[in-house]
């Protein structure tokens, strides 16, 4: 019950009804005791009338009379006169005097709880106002006794009365809270479970039909959310579908690519001027599509395996990069100066850090190229405390704006004509998998700095 919103409910209302009633009892305690004083001073009022119209009464009439109105001594000041009309003898003496005529509301409140916290049977002093204007004052001497014994019997009462009230209100109000909150509620929570057994299953999509507004809002909000989840999941399956098409795709193709591939060799051994002229242009064209198919199989393999770490030497690993990239011919020198001391040690994946530096150089590399102009590649590291800054700059033209708008997206971020970008969309996602960050440092006119962030520890950066 407690763990359930219907059920705090009915107790959060129950307690606040009781709260109020407790508030509303203080008063009415005090209005129970003012009318109680006076009702006692018009019965003693009424009885001094009997001794007004006859001045010689019998002592036993006398005492009935007090009997009745529940006094022991009842006093009028008439016409300036102070006048003990009717007495009998007090058995102790006057506690208190309580003055009616003026009192606030306050200090009858003050007086009703007094009253009620003081047990015993005292004898007060109570003076008020006659009725009907039968004189200036009217007082009367009474014991407390009764008062009190009629005041806790009231308060009992009023607090009876109270705690139905506030059952009875709590039982509706958690009748009507079932019934207006918790059942649409759990309507909606049964609509999210049948949509997480399913999600591809567009049946399983809520239907607004809430009446509260918030609650509709929510709804409608739930809906649209699992509406575009439901999309993006047939998305996502008819992308996979269309990603293992285009992998068979691409490895045929590679195949029948690498065979005219070898055919072309054989054809720039022709004599003819015409063919030969052409030759090295078929031959360009068909090593791009072989280097699309095969960084379309590459890219569309399953996530990469976690690095396995160790301590390598990174300076071996950039003159590995060197020697792989000076077996390409071109008519362009291209320096690749390694500025790692040795024997400096990093902490990663030696193969998977080997094939970020080697996308990176082949990138810059390829750039001078396109240049015609002879250039400078040099790779550095900086070590700071929690981290080793790799850095790979060279002296070519910079990035396109293309290349920069889409920089590691895959398939648009290519910095040259015919390149697929997937390099760097491959780079950045080995070097995330070491809890490390490749970032562009600065590109322009005089070069491009691009910088890998490997941390010593074992978080991320």
């Amino acid at each position: 019950m407690l763990n359930t919103l219907s059920g705090r409910f009915l107790i959060l209302t129950t307690v606040f009804v009781m709260l109020a009633e407790v508030l509303i009892f203080v008063p009415s305690i005090s209005r129970f005791r003012q009318d109680y004083l006076e009702d006692r001073l018009e019965r003693a009022q009424i009885a001094s009338l009997a001794l007004l119209a006859d001045d010689m009464i019998e002592s036993s009439l006398e005492r009935e009379l007090l009997e009745n109105a529940g006094v022991y001594n009842v006093v009028l000041r008439r016409d300036e006169m102070r006048q003990l009309v009717l007495s009998s003898p007090i058995p102790r003496p006057i506690g208190a005097t309580f003055d009616l005529r003026d009192a606030s509301a306050l200090t009858l409140i003050g007086d009703a709880l007094m009253r009620l916290s003081t047990p015993g049977n005292d004898i007060i002093r109570v003076i008020g106002a006659p009725v009907r204007d039968a004189g200036l004052l009217i007082e009367i001497t009474m014991e407390t006794g009764p008062l009190r014994a009629a005041m806790i019997d009231y308060g009992l009462r009023i607090l009876l009365l109270s705690a139905v009230i506030s059952v009875l209100t709590a039982v509706l109000l958690f009748i009507a809270v079932r019934m207006v909150l918790v059942k649409p509620i759990k309507g909606v929570i049964g609509y999210m479970q049948r949509y997480a057994a399913a999600p591809e299953d567009a049946r399983g999509i809520i239907t607004p039909k809430a009446g509260v507004i918030e609650l509709r809002e929510a709804e409608e909000a739930l809906q649209k959310l699992q509406t575009e989840l439901t999309h993006a999941l047939k998305q996502r399956e008819r992308l996979a579908q269309l990603g293992g098409a285009v992998a068979k795709i691409s490895h045929d193709l590679r195949n029948i690519l690498t065979s005219a591939q070898l055919f072309t060799d054989r054809i720039e051994m022709s004599e003819d001027p015409l063919v030969r002229r052409l030759a090295p242009k078929l031959v360009n064209s068909i090593t791009r599509a072989v280097s699309l198919c095969e960084g379309t199989l590459a890219f569309g393999r399953a996530e990469e395996p976690a690095p396995t770490f160790g301590r390598v030497c990174l300076s071996e690993i950039i003159d590995d990069v060197a020697e792989s990239e000076n077996l390409v011919a071109s008519d362009v020198v291209v320096e690749i100066a390694n500025t790692v001391p040795l024997p400096t040690m990093i902490r990663c994946d030696k193969e998977q850090i080997f094939r970020v530096i080697m996308n990176l150089v082949r990138n810059a590399r390829q750039a001078i190229i396109a240049t015609g102009r002879d250039g400078r590649i040099t790779v550095s590291l900086r070590e700071e405390e929690d981290a080793w800054w790799i850095e790979v700059a060279d002296d070519g033209p910079g990035l396109p704006k293309k290349a920069l708008d889409n920089l590691f997206t895959p398939f648009q971020g290519g910095a040259r004509k015919g390149g697929t970008g997937l390099g760097l969309a491959i780079a950045a996602e080995l070097v995330k998998g070491h809890g490390g960050q490749l970032t562009l440092g600065r590109t322009g006119p005089e070069g491009t700095v691009f910088e890998i962030c490997l941390p010593k520890g074992d978080g991320a950066v």
